[in-house]
């Protein structure tokens, strides 16, 4: 099965010049759907993995699935003003602007072995935050999956510095 076929160029979304990955087909087709899940959960079972973390918002629709599907749970990587309790944030950038992102202050303890995702690796500043928020966390970072890589913005090398394994399913 080539997921490539399931992934619509959207072009000038959500600003001129930029070219969209949208991968909603992909969602819809639950064969396609479970092969990505489990195409981005196989490099790191049996790598103990403790706990898989997701940005909103869509990491989340991959993080839990790969959390269920390594038998572990989900921490979800949120917005500001959308987690009830103490949080830690960092700011970072966008390919096409600036943003925060916050993780609630216990919810990954120090030595934990964690499982980054995401749907996109792109210029890397989403995943740099997710990284940093889980470092000052205490925890470690064991993994980083993604269903899509934008090979051409070098976002994987921003992140040389945490560690950790890239693995990306598609890239373009």
């Amino acid at each position: 099965m080539d997921l490539k076929t399931y992934i619509r160029d959207v072009p000038d979304f959500p600003k001129p010049g930029i070219n969209f990955k949208d991968f909603t087909p992909l969602l819809a087709d639950p064969a396609s759907l479970a092969l990505s899940v489990e195409l981005m959960a196989n490099p790191f079972r049996g790598k103990g993995i403790e706990m898989v973390v997701g940005a909103e918002s869509r990491g989340f629709i991959f993080g839990i699935a790969i959390a269920q599907a390594l038998s572990v749970g989900f921490v979800p990587i949120r917005k500001p003003g959308k987690l009830p309790r103490s949080v830690r944030g960092v700011d970072y950038a966008l390919e096409y602007g600036s943003d925060r992102l916050e993780i609630h202050s216990d919810a990954l303890h120090p030595g934990m072995r964690c499982l980054l995702v995401d749907d996109l690796l792109a210029t890397g500043g989403t995943m740099a935050a997710a990284c940093e928020l889980t470092r000052l966390s205490g925890a470690l970072i064991a993994g980083i999956a993604v269903l899509i890589e934008l090979t051409f913005l070098q976002g994987r090398t921003g992140l040389q510095r945490y560690g950790a394994d890239v693995h990306s399913v598609l890239k373009y």
